[in-house]
């Protein structure tokens, strides 16, 4: 006799199933239907299988869905991250990397955005791609989004452009440095966009003695700094502290930098406020 932890697949896919309304993806509903939420046919078809096979697949009696097959599921269910991993786990897949590379801003990171106009905030890839900026940020930082090609990245702009040096004290930049190369590794093993990442991997090693040396050292890190001291051409020494958001998949980060009121530096991010709103929004 099968067990409820035997066919916990089916449990799960029935559960999904059931809780989705047909209106939800598009489905016209005539008269009244006799089951709650989706019908088998209904799912099959959505994610491309025969309605047998997705039957026998509740029943636990199907073969191995491919991955392909798998993530259409999910899809098709409307799963979280949360889900469609645990989904892939119980079908006896790795679950899928949770990045996925879009030029588009997150929606909820640009609503957060959009609020935030006394403090620096950005948002940024996992490549340090800049993708949106506040008026405030572009004041303390300068317009980042105005790049283009491998320039984009952050990571290769510190060791390939000699003008982002000017925004670090010198005594920080070595440690600024090997968290830059600490973090590229991260991006490139498990990031959004990892042929990208190996193409900017490529050119600081053919061109950036300094990039090379850091890299042999094997650090691997995917957080930011805690605290970092900005320069700024006409203010001087601005200490910030990062504050990080992440879309639920990781590939968007906002950065929010802020400053411990009653010092220098929160006067001078302050002074930037309201020379960022006097200026044209990029």
């Amino acid at each position: 006799m099968e067990t409820d932890t035997e066919n916990l697949l089916g449990q799960f896919l029935r559960a999904r199933r059931e809780r989705l309304r047909p209106e939800d993806l598009g489905i016209r509903v005539d008269g009244r239907r006799r089951v709650a939420g989706l019908r088998r046919e209904e799912v099959a078809q959505l994610a491309g299988v025969s309605t047998d096979y997705y039957a026998r697949l509740e029943q636990q009696r199907a073969p191995q869905p491919s991955v392909q097959i798998t993530a259409a599921l999910a899809r098709v269910l409307r799963l979280s991250l949360d889900e469609r991993d645990h989904l892939f786990v119980l079908i006896g897949h790795n679950a899928p990397a949770r990045f996925h590379r879009s030029e588009h801003v997150s929606p909820p990171l640009m609503r957060v955005l959009d609020r935030l106009d006394d403090t620096p905030a950005m948002v940024q890839t996992d490549l340090l791609d800049t993708l949106a900026m506040n008026p405030v940020a572009v004041a303390l930082l300068g317009d980042q989004t105005r790049h283009t090609g491998l320039a984009r990245s952050g990571y290769y702009r510190w060791f390939m452009d000699p003008a982002e040096r000017l925004m670090v004290p010198e005594e920080a930049r070595e440690r600024h440095g090997r968290a830059q190369a600490a973090r590229l590794r991260a991006a490139l093993t498990a990031g959004s966009d990892m042929p990208r990442a190996a193409r900017i991997l490529a050119e600081l090693q053919e061109h950036s003695p300094e990039f090379v040396r850091m890299w042999e050292l094997q650090e691997v890190a995917q957080s930011y700094e805690d605290c970092k001291i900005i320069l700024h051409p006409e203010l001087g020494h601005i200490e910030v502290d990062a504050q990080i958001l992440y879309t639920e998949n990781r590939a968007q980060t906002l950065v929010v930098l802020t400053t411990r009121p009653g010092t220098e530096s929160h006067s001078k991010l302050e002074l930037l406020s309201v020379i960022g709103h006097q200026q044209p929004t990029p």
